[in-house]
């Protein structure tokens, strides 16, 4: 019986060493086998124009008693009178397969968006008043497919969003505005700035936007921003931008990709070089050794806590405008294939942006 008991084991442990390396070899195409969805794009009627009126509507609200945008890790404090009004959109908690749009409803898409309110948007609630929106998201096959209906649903997600954010600029009055998002949530950041923020006279109130985890080109889509981008770390009115990979990095999915779009211009972003906004320095096209770092969130295996470690993790802008992070860092098993720490993008460099942002305030009032 102990033999067949360690017969078993063997097996078990070859079939994981080779599934590792499949994922290794293969793991963009096994990805998109298993996350693009095989279901029609279902058309969906858009939101209400008030409905974002409704506080359900919203993840984290200055009206709620508790929220997880206000979670701090131990040895931080939210603000108790916050100056500034932060718009944060999540990225893709959803990864349904039947259905390209998550429902506004459904509490393990919510439970993934709270977590990633505690490790991201929880970055600014020492210097704002977070609000953050629940939309109707495109999953995350939406991102591996050209398919007509990856773009349909992203446009159904984005219309959310648009909806939210003109509540949003209601209800946070004359107070300075921080913007930002990540991965799915950037996409819909850059789409707002070009048709909500430039050229009108609520882009004086911008402090920072930060558009982490998506590509934005600076020679395609910067101009149609309306705001520059961060060149000085006490700048204001600005944007910032970065993308994660450790050593040795592979971002050809992201490349891929890349390479297939048109920016807002209406050129081809292809070989055109990206922003890189290095968090450890808050400047662009930068490299700042580990000891720059103020502080990663490393979390906790069940995800339910995480503490600040300081002086780990380097950062420096490669010449496509992908940030490095030298060896991977032991943060947590969520890496994707080629080394991409998407998922880690605010978290590695968590402290870093909370001071980040508290200096382009500071900077936003002086001026």
């Amino acid at each position: 019986m102990a033999r067949k008991f360690l017969y078993v084991i063997a097996t078990l442990i070859v079939l994981a060493i080779a599934a590792a390396f499949a994922y290794r070899l293969w793991g963009a195409e096994i990805i998109r086998w298993w996350a693009v969805p095989s279901a029609q794009f279902q058309p969906l009627p858009k939101v209400a124009g008030n409905a974002y009126a409704d506080g359900k509507m919203w993840i984290a609200h200055p009206g709620r008693a508790n929220d997880p945008a206000r979670w701090t890790p131990p040895g931080y404090r939210p603000a108790a009178t916050p100056t500034a009004a932060v718009f944060y959109i999540h990225p893709t908690s959803f990864l349904g397969t039947t259905r390209w749009n998550a429902a506004l409803d459904d509490p393990e898409t919510n439970a993934r968006a709270e977590l990633f309110l505690r490790g991201q948007a929880s970055a600014f609630n020492e210097v704002g008043a977070i609000w953050a929106p629940r939309y109707r998201q495109a999953t995350f096959g939406a991102f591996l497919t050209n398919v007509a209906a990856a773009n349909q649903a992203l446009d159904l997600a984005y219309g959310d969003v648009l909806a939210a954010f003109d509540q949003f600029v209601k209800e946070a009055g004359g107070r300075p505005i921080i913007l930002a998002g990540h991965s799915q949530g950037a996409l819909h950041l850059s789409r707002l700035l070009r048709d909500r923020i430039a050229g009108r006279p609520v882009a004086r109130r911008i402090v920072a936007a930060y558009v982490v985890g998506w590509p934005v080109s600076r020679s395609t889509d910067l101009a149609a921003l309306g705001l520059p981008e961060c060149a000085r770390a006490d700048q204001a009115g600005c944007i910032l931008s970065w993308q994660s990979f450790a050593e040795p990095a592979d971002p050809a999915m992201v490349v891929d990709h890349y390479d297939e779009t048109t920016g807002f211009d209406g050129k081809a972003r292809r070989g055109t070089a990206m922003v890189c906004t290095n968090p450890l320095t808050g400047t662009a096209n930068a490299t700042a050794a580990a000891t720059a770092n103020l502080g990663t969130l490393v979390p906790a295996a069940d995800l339910g806590s995480a503490t600040i470690v300081a002086g780990s993790v380097p950062a420096r802008c490669d010449p496509q405008g992908f940030l490095l992070i030298g060896d991977p860092p032991s943060i947590g098993g969520y890496v994707l294939p080629g080394n991409n720490y998407h998922v880690y993008d605010y978290g590695l460099f968590w402290a870093n942006v909370r001071a980040d942002a508290a200096r382009r305030l500071a900077a936003f009032a002086a001026r």
